[in-house]
């Protein structure tokens, strides 16, 4: 966990004053160099990785945003998927009233590929890792940051995180695993779910270490 200062407002400015404040509470903790990763950044590379502007392309079909493919791939209880949003722009298809009218999601289908909701945020994790795969330059000056944040992010609305995705791509290309993740969906589905697994193994380590240590008089 990272406490900093949080500056209210929707001015991009003040975005930027809380992602300066986040940056500099997790640099004092050691983790360095920190890209922000969503259309408050102040890099072009962060605002360039954005869902928003990230571009991803099935074949045979135009270009289109991460965003609108996550939301155009929807498949609801009553209705889904809402193809239009692939060729709308990345803030259309967050806003399309359809996603919130027509019941729970129950799987995605992007371009005849199924993806089950199941692990949470597998087939948000796979567009944007497929999207990076398909854009090498802004790829690889990833690889050079230790940490990525998105200022909007609010685990308590949403799964999906697109800074989170990105650590994932790092992770997962610095193990040797990316081509083996990419190489089908079932492969996918394997790797991520490996890779959930020793995530909360980790996590239960790290709480165990947390643990007030017992003095030597046992109090």
């Amino acid at each position: 966990m990272v406490e900093f200062k949080w500056y209210s407002g929707f001015a991009k400015s003040q975005a930027q004053k809380s992602i300066d404040s986040l940056h500099a509470a997790a640099v004092r903790q050691g983790i360095l160099p920190i890209l922000e990763i969503s259309s408050k950044s102040a890099m072009r590379l962060g605002v360039d990785l954005s869902a928003f502007n990230l571009m991803i392309k099935a074949e045979g079909h135009p270009k289109m945003s991460v965003e609108c493919a996550f939301q155009g791939s929807k498949v609801f209880e009553h209705g889904g998927p809402y193809k239009d949003l692939y060729v709308v722009s990345s803030r259309e298809a967050k806003k399309d009233e359809r996603l919130r009218t027509s019941g729970e999601v129950i799987q995605f289908n992007f371009f005849g590929n199924d993806f089950p909701t199941k692990p949470l945020t597998a087939f948000y994790d796979w567009l944007y890792l497929k999207a990076l795969s398909q854009n090498e330059g802004l790829a690889k000056q990833l690889l050079s940051y230790s940490g990525f944040t998105d200022i909007a992010f609010n685990p308590q609305k949403s799964f999906n995180c697109q800074a989170r995705s990105a650590a994932l791509f790092v992770a997962l290309t610095k193990a040797g695993l990316m081509d083996k993740a990419l190489s089908g969906k079932s492969a996918y589905l394997a790797v991520i779910t490996v890779v959930k697994e020793k995530t909360e193994q980790i996590d239960r380590d790290l709480d165990q270490l947390a643990l007030p240590l017992e003095n030597p008089n046992g109090s």
